[in-house]
């Protein structure tokens, strides 16, 4: 059996993650846009950081499986 829970977790946050899809930290002009499709040096450093550690969060401190 293989545990499916890394590529499907790590292919979710990247996805909602992305940054002008859904949200945007920091925004153009407010501290956080949504749904505005543009995106900044910053921005892209912030969603990496958010990515980084929800990733530990689900794999590594909640030890989340999914065996298929």
């Amino acid at each position: 059996m293989h545990d499916w829970a890394a590529p499907i977790i790590a292919a979710a946050l990247f996805a909602f993650l992305a940054p002008g899809l859904i949200f945007q930290m920091p925004g153009k002009e407010t501290a956080i846009g949504f749904m505005n499709m543009k995106t900044s040096v910053i921005s892209m450093f912030i969603h990496t950081v958010l990515y980084g550690l929800f990733l530990i969060l689900f794999l590594v401190v909640l030890d989340i499986h999914i065996y298929a």
